[in-house]
C-alpha cells in the first residue's frame, strides 16, 4: 500500500519542516522527488534522500515568479511525466488588519496564493494527458479566527477555494485535488518564532502554544507527511475536493 513507484513528485518548500518530511517519505515510497525551494540549503535534503537510496533533485525556484516556475516545470516535464504536485511553500506573518503593512500583505499573497497558482497553472495542463494528484497545504487559520493572523488566514482561505475549484474543473481529466489544514506543527519556523519573540521564555511559550490544541501537543511534520502520502497515493483514488484537518482537535473540540 501507498507505493509511489514510477511516480514523479514535485514538492514546493521542501527544504525544511513539513515539506522536507513529505519529500523524505515520498522518496522512501519510491517516488522520484523534485524538491523546490528558494534556499540553497534544500540541497541537504536531496543529499539525505539520495544517501538513503532514494532519488531526488533540487530545483531552485521562486514560487512567486511565474517565469521561474514555468522554466522549472518545463525542465522537469521534458524528462519525465509529472504525477504529483504538493504545494507546500508558504510564509507566515503576525498582525491584525491594522498592523499588516501593504508590503507584508503583498508578500504573503505572492508566496502563499500566487505561488500555488503558478505551479498549478503550469502542472495541471500536463496532468490532463494521463491524470495526476494535486495537494495544497492550507491551515486551520482558514477555518477559525486566530488572533494576529489576518494576512496569513486570508491566504490559507484562498488555498481552500483554489483547491475546490481545481477539483471541480478537472474531474473529467482524472486529476484529483485536495488540501490539508494543519494546526500548530513543531517545525524550525516555530523555534525561530519563539527565539525571536520570547527570548528566555521559549520553553514556557512552547508549552502554552502546545496546550491550545486539545490533544495537548503540537503536531509533527512526519504526521502531516503521512496524511499527504495517503492523499497522493492510489489508495485515495476516490477522494477529491476535500480539506483535511490534521489539528489535534483544534477546530472541532475547542470550546
Amino acid at each position: 500500500m501507498f507505493d509511489l513507484r514510477n511516480k514523479t513528485s514535485i514538492i514546493t518548500g521542501a527544504g525544511s519542516g513539513i515539506g522536507k518530511a513529505i519529500a523524505i517519505l515520498f522518496a522512501k515510497q519510491q517516488s522520484e522527488v523534485h524538491i523546490i525551494d528558494v534556499d540553497d540549503n534544500a540541497q541537504q535534503v536531496v543529499d539525505e534522500i539520495n544517501g538513503a537510496g532514494g532519488q531526488s533533485y533540487f530545483e531552485k525556484c521562486d514560487v512567486s515568479n511565474q517565469a521561474d516556475v514555468r522554466s522549472t516545470v518545463a525542465s522537469i516535464a521534458a524528462r519525465m511525466r509529472i504525477d504529483i504536485l504538493v504545494n507546500n511553500a508558504g510564509v507566515a506573518h503576525v498582525g491584525t488588519v491594522e498592523t499588516t503593512s501593504e508590503p507584508d500583505f503583498d508578500r504573503l499573497f505572492s508566496v502563499n496564493v500566487k505561488g500555488m497558482y503558478n505551479f498549478m497553472h503550469e502542472v495541471v495542463p500536463l496532468m490532463k494527458v494521463s491524470g495526476g494528484v494535486v495537494l495544497n497545504l492550507a491551515s486551520v487559520a482558514a477555518s477559525v479566527g486566530i488572533p494576529d493572523r489576518f494576512a496569513y488566514s486570508m491566504t490559507k482561505a484562498a488555498v481552500i477555494g483554489m483547491t475546490l475549484s481545481v477539483a471541480k474543473d478537472y474531474l473529467q481529466y482524472n486529476i484529483r485535488c485536495n488540501c490539508i489544514s494543519p494546526a500548530r506543527v513543531h517545525t524550525p519556523f516555530v523555534d525561530g518564532y519563539l527565539q525571536k519573540n520570547f527570548p528566555g521564555q521559549e520553553r514556557e511559550m512552547f508549552d502554552k502554544l502546545s496546550k491550545t490544541q486539545p490533544i495537548g501537543r503540537m503536531g509533527k511534520p512526519e504526521e502531516v507527511a503521512n496524511l499527504a502520502l495517503f492523499l497522493c497515493s492510489d489508495e485515495a483514488a476516490f477522494i477529491t475536493g476535500c480539506d483535511y484537518l490534521i489539528d489535534g482537535g483544534f477546530v472541532r473540540l475547542n470550546n
